[in-house]
């Protein structure tokens, strides 16, 4: 069955419209680029570093981009010299893609690292080739015995809080590399496209905040060039560049991708934006998330154009991708009796279900883009997410969440957790039915980590309408605090291949971790 977001499509040429002239240069730092005389020589080049994403046991897709129409090769090998390497031709890459290109690979040795390199040709003529780019990826294991760690955490360039070289850029993504994941899960807001990036931020203490700063982060996004400047962006880091090369990743998207708190069918009366409707918006970012992301569903190879998908990673673990925002109804005071659509729309709701009751995995991850038990606004009346403060019986997206928690109860579905971002703080909620107002599911627990490079934020209530019991929350006490006051957070799950046994980290940049949890197999509800 084929998924499409319930987003109209609007024209063709409304979604191009302001995005045909062509996107201001980006000069990327010192280290990124290639040596003078190369540069000169009129080779293709990838100074924007390669990705690897939606790794299995034996497949992946690579990504790069190029400076100019060229031949997407990729080698892979089991060894740094490229001995015995494998080749796979790629794409011819261009303008229609901003010049990216993602390369699917089949057929790889399953927990087992894979080198590759990319090189990009000259479509004219193949023999001029560009200076290769290098990566490594580990595929998912077939053993359990082989155990399974990865991070996840999400929210970055928010706030106004950029690219700062004083600091070093982004260091966390340094840090996370250092700790070797076998993947990373971001769970949305991979992008700012509505936050300005302003050259510089006094903070209150009197320091200045220094942003590398571009054209299309100086106003919020409307066009496809703009868009696709914002994913552009955090590439400019070298330390994100230097993370993707080495740590695959496992993208969904959330609002920040289009504008803050966006929904399909919003009409905008924001002074900011020359375009109103967010149908037309949302589909420019699309557009662009896909050319800058190697994501398999959206993949011209095999993909049906959905963000909601399962990515397996061996028999101990499956990551079930939600998509939070395409399908939502309206924000509103959620408060309906009855309401089918939720935050996932219907189709998407049996298709999880249907994926959960499949899954042999140990372990089943519902990567959420946004918490369950938290109340997320959205202006003096209306919410966000899925809780909206009343304790009482589901309500609106509420009823969707309490149908889905029931189906796993009843179905016996064991060794589910959630993990999420979103809200620029990091907790762990234990959810139970005997505090709850709503009865019929079993236990679980959801986690929270972020932001990678934004403000962070204060805690927000609870709703108990599931029963959460937070029993570790760190959050400033103040509203969008930079970087250089607050430490970042993400998370860490390391599965154990022997026992089973599920830990989570939450850890904060600076190499500390605050709170950790085991979690047993096999259970329906922890």
């Amino acid at each position: 069955m084929s998924y499409r977001p319930r987003i109209p499509s609007p024209d063709r040429r409304a979604v191009l419209r302001g995005s045909l002239a062509a996107s201001a240069a980006l000069t990327l730092p010192l280290t990124a680029t290639a040596a003078p005389a190369f540069a000169l020589s009129g080779r293709p080049r990838a100074a924007w570093g390669v990705q690897v994403g939606d790794v299995t046991a034996s497949s992946a897709l690579v990504w790069v981009r190029s400076d100019r129409p060229a031949r997407m090769i990729v080698e892979t090998s089991a060894t740094e010299s490229f001995r015995r390497a494998r080749t796979w031709h790629g794409p011819l890459v261009g303008s229609g893609t901003d010049f990216t290109g993602t390369t699917p690979l089949y057929g790889l040795p399953a927990g087992e690292q894979v080198h590759y390199r990319v090189t990009l040709a000259d479509p004219d003529d193949p023999r001029r080739t560009g200076e290769p780019v290098y990566g490594t990826f580990r595929t998912a294991p077939a053993r359990r015995r082989d155990g399974v760690r990865f991070l996840w955490s999400g929210d970055i360039a928010g706030q106004g809080w950029g690219i700062n070289p004083d600091i070093g850029g982004y260091r966390v993504y340094d840090e996370m590399r250092r700790l070797d994941p076998d993947f990373f899960l971001c769970s949305g807001d991979n992008i700012y496209a509505d936050g300005v990036i302003e050259p510089s931020v006094t903070l209150p203490d009197g320091r200045v905040w220094r942003n590398v700063t571009t054209e299309e982060k100086a106003k919020v996004a409307e066009t496809l060039a703009e868009y696709r400047g914002n994913f552009r962006y955090n590439l400019l880091d070298d330390n994100l560049r230097k993370f993707n090369a080495q740590v695959p990743s496992i993208i969904q998207w959330d609002d920040h991708e289009v504008r803050n708190n966006w929904y399909p069918g919003q009409i905008l009366d924001d002074v900011r934006y020359t375009e109103k409707n967010v149908d037309v918006l949302a589909a420019r970012s699309m557009r662009a998330f896909r050319e800058y992301f190697p994501v398999s569903t959206l993949h011209e190879s095999s993909g049906d154009g959905r963000v909601h998908r399962v990515v397996r990673h061996g028999p101990l673990l499956d990551v079930f991708v939600l998509d939070m925002r395409s399908f939502r109804n309206a924000n509103s005071p959620g408060r309906q009796p009855d309401d089918t659509t939720g935050v996932l729309g219907a189709e998407q709701l049996d298709w999880l279900k249907r994926e959960l009751s499949r899954s042999r995995a140990v372990w089943k991850v519902i990567a959420a883009d946004m918490p369950l038990g938290l109340v997320v606004t959205d202006g003096a009346t209306n919410f966000e997410a899925v809780a909206q403060g009343d304790p009482g019986a589901p309500l609106g997206r509420e009823l969707q969440i309490a149908e889905l928690l029931r189906f796993i109860k009843h179905r016996r579905i064991t060794g589910t957790l959630w993990l999420t971002a979103d809200v620029h703080y990091t907790s762990a909620q234990h959810y139970a039915p005997e505090r709850a107002a709503f009865k019929d599911f079993a236990p679980f627990w959801e986690f929270v980590s972020g932001p990678l490079a934004a403000g962070g934020f204060p805690a927000t209530a609870l709703d108990s309408t599931f029963g959460p019991d937070q029993v570790f929350v760190r959050a400033p006490d103040r509203a969008n605090v930079s970087p250089m006051e607050s430490p970042q957070f993400f998370g860490e799950v390391d599965i154990d291949g022997d026992s089973g046994e599920l830990t989570v980290r939450l850890r904060a940049q600076g190499g500390s971790v605050m709170f950790s949890k085991v979690l047993q197999p096999g259970r329906v509800g922890q």
